[in-house]
């Protein structure tokens, strides 16, 4: 496999310029979510993860806010009224222009208007101190039993799963595979809905295995990955993965597979204080 093609965080940039300068001029139309995936050449699945990463919100949130901002700006320094600054940036009525404006801003856009000092703060979610092992790991293929589970990844009952894996293999008097779980994330959050979210809790088996009810058997390829060891709280993870994103992926100047992210858990909760629990995060790479 030929690793000469490199993405580097200029062109990553210039990706995500042109995204963003499709939607500021487009405001005042449907702007369309396929559509800017196909301009941005990212796959659909990481557009929406980069998108984020490098505008340090979601797409969708970001697009708001554009159109947000722009009423801000024709609101401060023009005379037009406000019925026409909602239609000019794609509101169909100044009412829904209002309820969005209150919800970034904490106050009507007639109150802005007559309200020259008020300042607007921008959120960030990059973490530019986080430090992280990291390294490219050439994967080999591997055996995984696994349980697949719906809905809100912070809400799965992972302990009790694994439990069902150890059950299983104790049953089926299996040799024992890697203590360590690996978990396969199939959906964004911030485009999926939380009940449909997929995630495999896995256990990479020395052996082939039958698979039995909801017990599964796959072969996961062999891969390149990027690796990044994190140590902490499992409740930063958001802000880990948007530092690996908007941060890492692209200073490696890697391009990303379009393949499930995966996480390996290095020890165990139950007895771990939290900013000990050590996490392995697998991004598939080119």
């Amino acid at each position: 496999m030929e690793h000469s093609k490199k993405t580097t965080r200029e062109e990553y940039q210039k990706c995500v310029n042109a995204v963003v300068d499709y939607i500021n001029l487009h405001l005042g139309e449907e702007i369309d979510l396929k559509s800017l995936a196909k301009i941005s050449h990212f796959s659909p699945f990481y557009f929406h993860r980069i998108m984020k990463a490098f505008l340090g919100e979601p797409i969708g949130t970001f697009i708001v806010r554009t159109r947000t901002e722009s009423a801000a700006r024709l609101l401060r320094y023009s005379d037009l009224p406000i019925a026409d600054i909602a239609y000019r940036i794609g509101y169909s009525s100044p009412s829904s222009l209002s309820k969005v404006f209150k919800q970034f801003y904490g106050i009507s856009p007639n109150e802005y208007r007559n309200n020259k000092n008020f300042v607007i703060m921008k959120p960030a979610i990059i973490r530019p101190d986080l430090e992280l092992k990291k390294e490219i790991r050439e994967v080999p293929a591997r055996n995984v039993i696994y349980i697949r589970l719906f809905g809100d990844y912070k809400m799965n009952d992972y302990g009790g799963t694994w439990m069902r894996l150890f059950q299983f293999i104790k049953e089926e008097k299996l040799p024992m595979g890697d203590m360590a779980p690996y978990c396969m994330y199939h959906d964004d959050p911030k485009v999926t809905p939380a009940d449909k979210l997929r995630t495999d809790v896995c256990m990479v088996m020395p052996v082939t295995v039958t698979p039995k009810g909801d017990i599964g058997f796959k072969q996961l390829p062999a891969g390149r990955y990027a690796v990044f060891t994190y140590k902490g709280s499992y409740e930063y993870l958001q802000s880990v993965y948007d530092t690996i994103y908007g941060k890492f992926i692209p200073e490696m100047e890697c391009t990303m597979r379009d393949e499930s992210s995966a996480e390996r858990y290095l020890n165990d909760p139950c007895n771990t204080k939290p900013e000990d629990l050590l996490t392995e995060i697998f991004i598939p790479v080119e």
